[in-house]
């Protein structure tokens, strides 16, 4: 599952990189990903819903047992 949760991260890297930022991934542990906002991402206003409504969102459409995605 943390196979799969990575390889997710890598593939909306590019999305945030075209805009300054970027996510890291931390870990993942009882079911939540943790992750560092990078660059643009880290501190904007908007990060939150970056974090909720695009990464969030799409790590659980692919692996539904993922809880939520946490920022560090």
């Amino acid at each position: 599952m943390e196979a799969k949760v990575k390889e997710i991260i890598e593939k909306i890297r590019p999305l945030l990189q075209q805009d300054g930022g970027d996510v890291e991934f931390v870990k993942m542990e009882n079911n939540k990903v943790y992750v560092k906002l990078r660059g643009a991402c880290a501190g904007c206003p908007g990060a939150i819903m970056t974090l909720k409504m695009g990464i969030e969102k799409r790590i659980k459409q692919e692996v539904p047992t993922i809880e939520s995605v946490e920022a560090i």
